[in-house]
């Protein structure tokens, strides 16, 4: 393979991919799932409002319930998004904030707490959201930092040691865990299936938390790439303010991008540089469809492997000691 790696590799059929993927849906539902509908979780984002939307198409909006979850850190327009895409889809909705929630299991004083290990004025009124550089400013190590905006004056940054990091991330990972409780709460009551919403970037490079979003019956769009399911978007006629709306992660109090706290580069960029991995483009071959180095891009596809080694465990079902042959 000789020739450099073209932008237009991930573009889709995306009637022909809607049809296929809803009647998987279907197929999953009745002959393996067993259950009568969908519950997704709906966060004004472009992975859950496509989900929403294709599980719409696939059964009738009547069989499927979205839930809108924000919580006292959730961007201000969250709630309204999420509204309107279980508007444009036909889909019944229930609001659960769940502040409540993490209040109850000390989720706010815990981030506070560690964030204050690096910035020990940190308190009431502060918002904050960690980071890591980018593939053009690293040079080989990812190290985080946390950004905090006082409520006054400029903001502060400082570089996170390990054990703050662990702490901050390990509280946050609430927010998921707590979300999902209220997904199987509805999908019991209903006798339905939950449906998870990561993307293929975050599937294969676990961007999830265990047991919280990663937890799901079904993953309609873990085969696309980012870029593909914003075709998908455009598409099904998910709302022009979500489409346009810059990925985020709507988990700190700060906004935060994918790019800044994850993923080495921004989405279309990285689903390039996932695609040529998989696909076996060189970096050299890679590297001026995305206007960078081939340097560069070598250290996104190292990222790349480490992280598939280090969140293998998410992927990972219960390991048990012995196997018990009359459950497969």
């Amino acid at each position: 393979m000789n020739q450099s790696l073209s932008k237009d590799v991930l573009t889709l059929d995306a009637q022909q991919e809607t049809d296929k993927i809803c009647s998987r849906i279907k197929n999953l539902l009745t002959k393996q799932l067993k259950r009568r509908g969908l519950v997704v979780a709906l966060s004004g984002g472009i992975d859950s409002s496509v989900s929403v939307g294709l599980a719409a198409k696939a059964l009738g909006p009547e069989r499927v319930v979205a839930l809108l979850m924000p919580e006292r850190h959730s961007s201000d327009d969250t709630l309204d998004l999420s509204k309107s895409v279980a508007d444009t889809f036909g889909v019944k909705w229930f609001h659960e904030d769940i502040s409540g929630v993490l209040e109850a299991v000390g989720f706010y004083q815990r981030y506070d707490e560690a964030v204050q290990q690096a910035i020990p004025e940190y308190g009431d009124g502060w918002k904050s959201k960690i980071v890591i550089p980018n593939v053009m400013e690293s040079k080989g190590f990812n190290l985080f930092s946390i950004v905090a905006q006082p409520p006054e004056g400029p903001p502060v940054q400082k570089r996170l040691p390990l054990k703050a990091y662990l702490e901050i991330v390990a509280a946050t990972n609430f927010k998921q865990r707590a979300r999902k409780m209220f997904d199987y709460y509805y999908a019991d009551r209903f006798n339905y299936a939950v449906v998870g919403t990561p993307n293929r970037l975050e599937y294969d490079q676990g961007f999830f938390v265990k047991l919280g979003d990663g937890a799901a019956d079904i993953k309609p769009i873990a085969h696309l790439y980012k870029s593909q399911v914003y075709q998908m978007a455009a598409h099904l006629g998910v709302p022009e303010q979500i489409r346009k709306r810059p990925p985020t992660t709507d988990t700190y109090s700060l906004p935060q991008g994918q790019d800044e706290f994850y993923f080495s580069l921004p989405y279309d960029k990285m689903d390039l540089c996932l695609y040529g991995k998989n696909n076996g483009y060189t970096p050299e071959q890679v590297a001026p469809t995305l206007d960078l180095t081939p340097e560069q891009v070598q250290r996104v596809y190292d990222d790349i492997d480490t992280k598939r080694a280090t969140t293998r465990y998410l992927h990972l079902a219960p390991q048990l000691i012995k196997e018990v042959p009359e459950i497969e």
